[in-house]
């Protein structure tokens, strides 16, 4: 072979490998929460209208984990670092968030539950990381999260030695394009 046509070939080849790259990249979102839904592992515990389970007598410690993405100028924190609650028991958790900076911002927090095989036990009420939070410059804000640990998790084989819950949320800067903050 030729080296006009090695250099063709590795060139075709390299154009495929980087055509399959952002195609995994551009599909990762989607199968990812495809893959939570259809298994209940991993990824964001779910929202729910109202608690309807009853509680029962088993607790766990609910630990709170709280961050701002690179470059947004807040700081965010748990009141509480954690509490013990009763699994089916609606619970009630306020972080602080305040803007650093001279300007208003715009973020929206991301969350998630681990360990991961959990997730699918933890029910958000109501949680200030569904609607974007404006805060202006220098202001601080109490928010809530509402939310119960399904019962159900103490029948589950592979989940009912869970004794501490971290649930975690990640505030990003809306006001900025998508690739400045780390995620599409």
């Amino acid at each position: 072979m030729s080296p006009q046509r090695r250099t063709g070939a590795t060139l075709a080849g390299l154009v495929v490998v980087i055509a399959a790259m952002i195609g995994l990249v551009i599909g990762s979102v989607p199968l990812y929460r495809a893959f939570c839904k259809a298994t209940g592992i991993g990824g964001p515990p779910r929202q729910v209208a109202a608690d309807s389970a009853a509680p029962s007598g088993k607790m766990v410690t609910v630990r709170f984990d709280a961050s701002v993405a690179k470059g947004l100028q807040w700081r965010f924190t748990p009141q509480v670092r954690e509490v013990k609650v009763r699994l089916g028991e609606d619970t009630l958790a306020v972080f602080t968030a305040t803007n650093l900076s001279d300007r208003p911002i715009t973020g929206n927090a991301v969350y998630n539950a681990t360990p991961d095989k959990i997730g699918k036990y933890v029910a958000k009420i109501q949680c200030f990381c569904f609607t974007e939070q404006t805060l202006e410059p220098g202001q601080s804000v109490d928010m809530a999260v509402s939310f119960v640990i399904d019962p159900a998790m103490a029948a589950d084989p592979l989940s009912n030695e869970v004794g501490t819950i971290t649930l975690s949320y990640t505030f990003f800067n809306t006001n900025t394009a998508p690739d400045e903050r780390g995620r599409s």
